[in-house]
């Protein structure tokens, strides 16, 4: 049996280069955080939204956060490239009976896609992606200030209700790693808020967890910021190099927050260095948004040639 209880935080390393080149990206690129985590990179050639997606094991069983953008395994093979490394991990760590836990951080479609390939995988449990179906699974009351444990066998997480991009998000606290998997609530991106309200109680919530629970880094589910401070790829990108890291410290949970309350439920886009906050952009802004992504598709056409 693994020991996850003590000699916490679990030493980890984010020090990969993610492969962008033009005609040889991988469709999935997988990074090993430690031999229990694994980080796994859809390819936005595949879909432009190409989410991050986690793998955490446990003695009993394995969490798969979110399944990706695109459905067609011939195009997207998540579940052979998971079924890969759960044997590899089996190898290792023999044992009988072992389950798969297939959750989302939220039920938009780029985070869900790939459900249906794993409805026929043994022993896996595919958590269905509306905000009853989660609260039911996890055992959450919809209650902000609630949060409940997940036990993976000796790896227990904790699970935090986080609305305000999407009902059902959650924000999910691994202790034995410290890291905090915020999905689409917290990245180096555009924050969407599709309810401020709920976003903002929640910021207030995860800065709050922060500061009584070790979180030795944020791990959200895109990167959309360049390596330039406050400079975003455009909507659409599938070519992203000199890209922001994935990685947040604990301390820009605060940050968002503070930018959150500064604008105070504004409509419009609000530029940090970052992350962008989009809280119900206008008409004008949508239409710059999408001249710029159009451009870009434009100049990414000419340099496939």
């Amino acid at each position: 049996m693994i020991e996850f209880r003590t000699a916490t935080p679990a030493a980890g390393s984010l020090d990969v280069a993610w492969n962008h080149e033009r005609r040889g990206e991988p469709v999935i690129q997988t990074h090993f955080y430690n031999e229990h985590t694994v980080i796994l990179r859809q390819s936005k050639r595949v879909e432009c939204e190409a989410p991050f997606i986690y793998l955490l094991f446990g003695n009993e069983r394995a969490l798969l956060l979110d399944t990706g953008a695109s459905a067609d395994p011939a195009v997207f093979p998540l579940r052979d490239t998971v079924d890969s490394l759960v044997d590899a991990w089996l190898r290792e760590h023999p044992r009988d009976g072992y389950e798969l836990v297939v959750a989302h951080t939220h039920g938009h479609g780029d985070h869900v896609a790939a459900d249906p390939q794993f409805a026929d995988r043994p022993a896996t449990t595919v958590v269905p992606h509306d905000p009853d179906a989660v609260r039911s699974f996890f055992g959450l009351t919809g209650a902000l200030a609630e949060s409940v444990v997940f036990d993976l066998g000796g790896r227990v997480l904790e699970i935090l209700n986080s609305p305000g991009h999407h009902a059902a998000a959650i924000t999910i606290h691994d202790p034995w790693t410290g890291i905090l998997f915020t999905g689409d609530t917290v990245y180096p991106g555009r924050l969407y808020i599709a309810d401020y309200p709920a976003f903002r109680a929640t910021l207030d919530r995860l800065v709050d967890f922060a500061a009584n629970h070790t979180v030795t880094h944020v791990l959200g589910c895109h990167i959309e910021m360049t390596s330039k401070p406050g400079r975003d790829f455009p909507l659409g990108a599938q070519y992203q190099p000199a890209e922001h890291v994935l990685q947040l410290p604990a301390a820009e949970l605060t940050t968002v927050r503070d930018a959150t309350e500064q604008a105070d439920g504004r409509p419009g886009i609000h530029r940090h260095r970052d992350f962008i906050l989009f809280n119900e952009p206008g008409e004008k802004e949508k239409r710059a948004l999408l001249r710029r992504a159009k451009l870009r598709r434009l100049q990414e056409k000419l340099l496939r040639r």
